[in-house]
């Protein structure tokens, strides 16, 4: 009986004799381990950018917002009176801080487009009138200078935070905070800078933003156009995920209370981030699933032609078989011998392949801006499928060697 080393030595002289050949072989294997990996890493990559995009507008976070939504994903505004976009008030904010439990921050904010103007600069971008819990409801930190507090929010104070964008366009070599920008006519004292959020998961600038309070906002920029005690937006941030469902039907249930409509007729729409975090997950696993399996085609060539390469070398190796079996060879070494050497070329060519593949998704990846994510266990998967493409494909030219009868071998030129 051969030993295990001898066994590797000689597969080892086989693949060395014919090198060109032996690369060929591989090739389909290493294409279609490369395709797999690049094409799995990209869609991964395209999920971790979705959901660190969608986390960046604020954890453990509800969003509401006036209006319902129809079935097949459009926004109406409800019927019935009062009803619409200014169906939200502070008081139905001030009732879900109050009446639900488990709700942390509770905090309305009142959206508006301005004009900003500093320093002969100006740039159009969105004011966002807030409370102070608004950068806890949204994980938001102050870069330079300071956010404003509950007794300035009270007061109306002409003061604004720059979101990172529209600090860089209106004050590009200079210090922002303690200049001043004018909105809507008025002068308004910089007291801070927000860090940088980047795009949302829905293509958005988060940073090309101006921070105000609520009540300077409704007063001085937004108030003529909207009711005195509407909102644009209320979000409600849970303790931790698991409350987030339990929250968001308690406050619909609050609000239709307060509303006085029924379910279906919702003149709002509570969004839970938690729930489109895993939509959009699903989605772009499932994409990830149907790139992977295409790719998992050229496996499937790659092991054809190992199989037709390995019947090649048993047909011009008949006398070395028959050779080997007269000097005593036992049909299982011949059997492991074939196999070993169609295992080998297998591997081999995944371990280029995943090479070749992380490679090709560093590319993609850095030409669309996503994370490169190449799991250790999606590499190991593949160098694991491709020794099992040498195994199932190697069987049966495998066997036909070991079944040779050693004096026909023999006989053979």
């Amino acid at each position: 009986m051969m030993r295990t080393s001898d066994l590797v030595s000689s597969a080892a002289r086989a693949l060395r004799a014919n090198p060109m050949r032996s690369a060929l072989t591989a090739l389909g294997v290493i294409i279609g381990v490369a395709s797999v990996v690049a094409m799995v890493a990209l869609g991964s990559g395209a999920q971790a950018q979705v959901e660190r995009s969608i986390a960046s507008l604020g954890s453990n976070l509800l969003i509401v917002v006036p209006g319902s939504m129809r079935g097949g994903g459009g926004v109406r505004a409800a019927a019935g009176p009062g009803a619409g976009w200014d169906s939200l008030t502070i008081e139905d904010a001030n009732a879900i801080r109050q009446q639900v439990e488990g709700a942390v921050v509770v905090a309305p904010s009142q959206r508006s487009r301005a004009q900003v103007i500093a320093e002969g600069l100006n740039w159009n971008t969105q004011v966002e009138g807030v409370t102070p819990d608004y950068l806890v409801a949204r994980d938001w930190e102050i870069a330079q200078g300071r956010f404003f507090e509950d007794s300035e929010e009270r007061q109306a104070r002409r003061i604004v935070v720059l979101g990172a964008t529209v600090a860089n366009e209106l004050f590009p070599n200079v210090d922002p905070v303690g200049q001043t920008v004018r909105i809507n006519g008025g002068a308004f004292e910089v007291i801070g800078v927000l860090a940088s959020k980047g795009q949302s998961g829905f293509g958005m600038d988060q940073d090309d933003i101006v921070l105000a309070p609520l009540t300077t906002v409704k007063r001085r920029i937004s108030g003529r156009n909207r009711r005195a005690d509407s909102v644009s937006q209320i979000s409600v941030k849970a303790a931790n995920e698991g409350e987030l469902n339990r929250m968001q039907q308690d406050v619909e249930t609050l609000l239709r209370q307060r509303h006085r409509t029924r379910e279906g007729e919702d003149d709002f729409t509570v969004q839970n981030l938690s729930s489109i975090t895993q939509a959009a997950a699903q989605t772009t696993q499932v994409f990830t699933y149907l790139l992977g399996g295409i790719s998992a085609v050229s496996l499937l060539v790659g092991g054809i032609g190992i199989m037709n390469i390995m019947l090649v070398s048993v047909t011009e190796r008949t006398r070395e078989i028959g050779l080997r079996k007269a000097l005593g060879a036992r049909q299982s070494d011949i059997l492991h011998q074939f196999g070993l050497e169609a295992v080998t070329l297998s591997v081999a060519g995944g371990i280029i392949g995943l090479v070749l593949g992380v490679l090709g998704a560093w590319g993609m990846t850095s030409l669309f801006n996503l994370p490169l994510v190449v799991a250790p266990q999606n590499a190991a998967m593949a160098i694991g499928f491709s020794a099992l493409v040498g195994v199932v494909f190697g069987a049966y030219p495998a066997w036909r060697a070991a079944q040779l009868d050693p004096i026909e071998a023999l006989r053979r030129e």
